[in-house]
């Protein structure tokens, strides 16, 4: 992965997987294959900025996914390279984390934590809309 320029991020059969993580502390431009992906932060996060994303009836087309890449200009592959190497911190879930400045990782998990935990809430209090204890 260290030597690719890109890396492909295919969905599985589970919700989660290590490949995007894996693409990113190796700086490799995770290509997403996937129709409707949860990526962590992404409320904070654009991941357009740094990843490219595939639809599943596209990635099959013969030849798509080489002329995707292929596609990708030298100042923009740079400018995503860049991009993917600033977001890389808060990907980093080693403890402690490897710089001074802080565990970004454990940090933006709290944070993400913290703005989900009211959407979680007003979700239940809508749900209890129409029943009544007894």
């Amino acid at each position: 992965m260290r030597s690719s320029k890109f890396c492909l991020n295919i969905a599985g059969d589970t919700p989660s997987s290590n490949r995007l993580f894996d693409a990113i502390a190796s700086h490799c431009i995770p290509v997403i294959i996937s129709d409707d992906i949860e990526l962590p932060y992404e409320d904070v996060l654009n991941y357009n900025e740094f990843c490219l994303f595939v639809r599943s009836s596209d990635a099959i087309k013969k030849g798509f996914l080489m002329g995707l890449v292929k596609s990708i200009g030298r100042e923009e592959y740079n400018k995503m390279w860049l991009r993917l190497k600033e977001v890389e911190r808060y990907f980093d879930l080693r403890f402690p984390s490897k710089d001074d400045e802080g565990d970004y990782a454990v940090q933006m998990i709290w944070k993400a934590v913290a703005r989900k935990a009211p959407l979680v809430k007003m979700k239940v209090h809508r749900f209890q809309r129409f029943t009544r204890p007894f």
